[in-house]
């Protein structure tokens, strides 16, 4: 009975002391950084040279303080870094970063793309910038924008009834009527013309080479639309664009379809 009594207890205690909040084994002890600073309403009176400071006694007024400040609520400085890798968005192999310290930390201190900026670090990582390799791309910002230009389907407008040939300055209106500001020299048109009016070629695609800081080249899909003022000649509007045109304008240079468009990405040497 005493065994069982004996039992019981522990296993109470060792509850309660869970509940209660004491050391136990499985618990993770971590300290919390929080600091406030504070300065006393009414500061106690000096000493006597002569007198022991521990002898005069503090009266309860002395214990109250003012709040100064909460470091919890200061802002926090921003955190440089040395990448050591391309980040999208972000920079090349050996570029100083400076971020918000939360961001560094969780997207390139914690996956190794890139290290603190101490003096030792810039010692060691000054390599970088001088390799003879050259960076993956040109800005860090240009593999988001190949992503985006190989999705897309640019519509051109070509009038119905009046004859044309598709010209770069075509192309750049198509862009920026698509939302994509695009300077002419950037773009290269295949080597056979397009001209029209052509309905045979009407809804048909072709592809043109866009240059990126005179480095990246990425192709991009163009759809031929013929369009007229006259109501009775309209056609429908192409509503779907990001639908995969049935025909290429140039069967011939387009009858290999396992072509990649990853692959027709080059960078200028």
């Amino acid at each position: 009975m005493w065994g069982q009594l004996l039992r019981s207890t522990v296993q109470l205690r060792c509850s309660s002391c869970r509940v209660l909040g004491y050391p136990d084994q499985n618990l993770l002890h971590q300290q919390v950084r929080t600091t406030f600073i504070l300065k006393r309403r009414w500061p106690p009176g000096l000493v006597k040279k002569w007198r022991d400071p521990s002898a005069k006694r503090l009266r309860a007024r002395h214990f109250v303080y003012d709040l100064v400040e909460d470091t919890d609520t200061r802002k926090k400085k921003e955190l440089e870094v040395i990448l050591t890798d391309f980040v999208t968005g972000i920079g090349n192999r050996g570029d100083r970063i400076i971020m918000k310290q939360d961001t560094a930390y969780h997207k390139l201190l914690l996956p190794g793309f890139a290290v603190y900026a101490s003096p030792e670090n810039v010692q060691k990582f000054s390599h970088l910038k001088d390799d003879e390799h050259k960076p993956k791309y040109s800005s860090p910002f240009v593999e988001k924008t190949i992503s985006i230009l190989q999705n897309m389907n640019v519509i051109v407008l070509m009038n119905k009834d009046i004859p044309w040939t598709v010209e770069p300055w075509h192309i750049r209106m198509s862009f920026r009527r698509a939302g994509v500001h695009i300077p002419e020299d950037a773009i290269s048109l295949p080597e056979e013309p397009i001209c029209g009016p052509n309905m045979e070629i009407e809804n048909k695609f072709f592809k043109v080479t866009v240059t990126i800081n005179n480095t990246e080249k990425v192709p991009v899909k163009c759809v031929i639309h013929h369009w007229s003022t006259y109501i009775s000649d309209k056609l429908p509007p192409a509503e779907d664009v990001t639908e995969e045109p049935r025909m290429p304008v140039f069967p011939v240079a387009e009858s290999e379809r396992g072509f990649n468009a990853n692959s027709d990405l080059t960078t200028a040497t």
